[in-house]
């Protein structure tokens, strides 16, 4: 047996921190209410504050699936390549 510590990938590393900007992005942009508080510019009759909170539906959406697919692909690596 080998007194050697074992040696573990760092937990927070450069994937992870987009990971987390991924995540976070939707919630300051809808916590920022003074940014999009407003009617104009309209889109199809529809007012800015409700078209611009449907579109951050989608873009989560997005975002979240590109967190999702990064995690996968950081927890394999450091698994070492298995599946």
């Amino acid at each position: 047996m080998s007194d050697a510590p074992e040696v573990r990938p760092p937990v927070v590393t450069p994937v992870r921190v987009v990971i987390a900007l991924c995540l976070l992005a939707p919630f300051v942009a809808m916590l920022w209410v003074g940014s999009y508080a407003k009617v104009d510019p309209e889109f199809i009759g529809i007012p800015f504050f409700y078209w611009y909170q449907m579109l951050w539906v989608l873009i989560s959406t997005a975002l979240t699936m590109i967190a999702y697919q990064l995690w996968q692909r950081d927890q394999r690596a450091r698994r070492g390549g298995s599946k």
